[in-house]
């Protein structure tokens, strides 16, 4: 069995590299071509170019690499159709896993096709869904609330459970240990601080976020700071806090992050896949974002739901603070990170609604890498 798998940035390589994991698990002799990560290159996946060049959102921020995202689209599309595999697997990164999906299926009508991981249709863009199911059999959603949409456009789908339930936890003595490496006393506050995984996040939330900590730290003067990254962004982001007033703690290293997210205190976060990392963690936060102004303004009157947060969502609660768009400012920000860190009923209340979350996202159950890996043998 030949599998043409597509990820274009780090949440859709932890996706792909579960998925061919469980795969390899309950189909032995499956091989896997395509466009991914290292976590799944670490599986058996040899990148046809580096996954980062697909990693980019927003309106103008895609502009400028129009062209070049064209010609992989194409370059992706031809390779698809000359491996000829059982089935295409686009794993999130719609904008250009559904432009691939199009000419495939443009050329080779009967492909099968699976897309991993739902469109928030309930969130923005309703009419998405229709438009995928011309070229998506099947879907493998991440959400419990989300097959109904997908069905209901003319896909099948299967709620798969969120990989994050499954993924290794830090032990307090990890917790303790990274403390102590770093020099950090145990009444010292620590907070992570994560403007998110692409370029153009960093570039545009990191010195706000950089802002806000230090109007933290005036009121807390002993905070240290620790910011996980990912390989694509690295060097941007050693580049960048090199300059910073108080430089942070970078870790790139998967048993670091871990160790991070455990020991910290609470977080500042940017929008996305990370807020159900860190109520995995148990680390409290405060959600921050925003984009291009256009970007912003477009994808603003769109958008159908109050929250973006995906912890409010799946405990159907409002507990953790948001600060989108124009209200991403450094002061706001601060004010609340402090009344977070002082206030232990703010946190209970997050600590509730993580717990909440993932049980609903299948924590306790089969790995979702498993579930997934069953439900595209089942459609094969």
């Amino acid at each position: 069995m030949k599998l043409f798998l597509i990820a274009g940035e780090a949440s859709g390589d932890k996706l792909g590299a579960a998925l061919m994991a469980g795969l390899k698990e309950l189909a032995p002799g499956v091989s896997f071509v395509g466009v991914g990560g290292p976590l799944m290159a670490d599986e058996g996946l040899e990148s046809l170019f580096p996954m980062e060049e697909l990693s980019v959102m927003g309106i103008l921020e895609v502009l400028p690499k129009y062209r070049q995202l064209k010609r992989r689209i194409a370059e992706t599309a031809a390779a698809v159709i000359a491996a000829a595999p059982d089935a295409l697997i686009t794993i999130d990164s719609p904008d250009f896993c559904l432009r691939v999906a199009r000419l495939v299926r443009a050329t080779v009508p009967q492909q099968k096709t699976i897309h991993y991981v739902a469109p928030s249709v309930w969130a923005w863009r309703p009419g998405r869904a229709a438009k995928m199911a011309e070229v998506i059999d099947h879907v493998l959603a991440l959400l419990p609330f989300e097959p109904p949409y997908m069905q209901a456009a003319g896909m099948s789908c299967d709620f798969v459970g969120h990989p994050v339930v499954a993924e290794p936890q830090a032990s307090a003595a990890e917790a303790a240990a990274f403390r102590e490496t770093y020099m950090i006393g145990p009444e010292q506050p620590l907070v992570l601080c994560l403007p998110g995984s692409r370029r153009g996040e960093v570039k545009r939330l990191g010195p706000r976020f950089d802002e806000a900590l230090m109007q933290l730290r005036d009121r807390e003067p002993g905070l240290r700071v620790v910011l996980p990254t990912v390989r694509g962004v690295a060097p941007l982001v050693r580049e960048m806090t090199a300059r910073w007033p108080v430089a942070p703690i970078v870790v790139e290293q998967a048993a670091d992050k871990r160790a991070a997210f455990a020991a910290a205190d609470l977080a500042l976060a940017a929008s996305g896949t990370v807020s159900l990392e860190l109520a995995a963690s148990h680390t409290p936060m405060v959600i921050a974002y925003d984009m291009a102004p256009l970007s912003r303004f477009l994808i603003g009157r769109l958008l159908k739901v109050d929250t973006v947060t995906l912890v409010n969502l799946v405990a159907e609660t409002r507990v953790i603070p948001e600060f989108l768009g124009s209200n991403c400012r450094p002061g706001p920000i601060a004010q609340e990170l402090l009344r977070l860190l002082e206030d232990p009923m703010r946190r209970a209340s997050q600590m509730a609604a993580m717990a909440v979350t993932m049980e609903r996202l299948g924590q306790g159950a089969e790995a979702p890498g498993l579930r997934a890996a069953r439900s595209v043998l089942a459609q094969l």
